[in-house]
């Protein structure tokens, strides 16, 4: 398993603000002089209005205060004074805080090898605990790495006492998010609500096109120019989640079904790692069932 504290280390005094909120004149003006009042300095600020008149206001900010750790809970005491004058919906991260993952899989490897390897060279900091599968497929790649491997065979007929084992583990784990890396079953709605915008998905297809399964084959057979992957926070309605990323690749006639899906694979990787990135980094507002991704 690795091992962060040299990030925890490195961003003792790093902290991150999200606010969603009705936008106004002075708010940031506001959140900038209460940061400046615990002596955060701000390094990174991205913000975005849907409509400056009567719209909706989002705003990422990221900080360098230092004391931090013993700040923190007067800064968040202090800060609901200001999230009640403007009505804000809210967050303060400790960036020290490394995010614990699941990793969900079935047969298909080439997102988990994704994952796996940018975990295993340093670019994906968080702590990956466990990754569960109803296949056994990729299990020696996985107990290679030292990270934990559950086999829980999931169908339609035994899904919610797989579900109640999944729970279980999670729980025990401690687990922060889920990342579904081509993970072929459809998860329940106690599920999802117990990790409400924590489950991220890769959808083999641009979404909206070609929802559910075979999306290659119904997309060789449509003639498609274009194919892509979506990767997306998952909710009760199938592949119709927040979507947080998409790519594509152009392909022509000469591309059969096969050819399709191997070019896919290779969209579907990159597209999982930046939303995974994105997450794991705080940069991700979700507003309904869109998203605000501060990249």
């Amino acid at each position: 398993m690795k091992n962060w504290d040299w990030f925890r280390k490195q961003n003792e005094n790093r902290g991150i603000l999200l606010v969603r909120c009705a936008d106004r004149a002075g708010i940031v003006a506001a959140v900038s002089q209460f940061l400046f009042s615990y002596g955060a300095n701000i390094i990174e600020s991205h913000q975005y209005s849907t409509n400056p008149k009567g719209g909706t206001f989002f705003i990422r900010i990221e900080f360098e205060c230092p004391g931090l750790r013993e700040k923190e809970a007067g800064m968040k005491l202090g800060f609901q004074e200001v999230a009640r004058v403007f009505l804000m919906e809210w967050k303060l991260i400790a960036v020290r805080e490394v995010k614990r993952m699941a990793i969900f899989v079935s047969k298909e490897s080439h997102c988990l090898l994704e994952l796996l390897w940018e975990w295993q060279s340093g670019d994906l900091i968080t702590e990956l605990v466990l990754v569960i599968s109803n296949h056994e497929d990729t299990k020696d790649m996985v107990e290679a790495l030292g990270v934990p491997f559950y086999y829980i065979p999931a169908t339609k007929e035994n899904r919610q006492e797989a579900e109640r084992q999944h729970l279980t583990l999670l729980q025990e784990h401690q687990v922060d998010f889920i990342v579904l890396a081509r993970y072929m079953q459809i998860l329940t709605p106690s599920f999802v609500a117990n990790y409400q915008n924590k489950i991220i998905n890769i959808h083999h297809s641009f979404l909206p096109a070609f929802v559910g399964a075979k999306p290659y084959e119904r997309a060789y057979e449509r003639g498609v120019k274009l194919i892509g992957a979506t990767s997306h926070y998952v909710t009760n309605d199938l592949d119709e989640g927040p979507i947080i990323e998409q790519d594509i690749q152009r392909v022509n006639h000469r591309d059969d079904a096969e050819a399709l899906k191997r070019i896919g694979r290779s969209v579907e990787r990159s597209v999982l790692i930046r939303a995974v990135k994105w997450h794991l980094e705080d940069r991700i507002i979700v507003d309904g069932n869109k998203t605000i991704v501060f990249q």
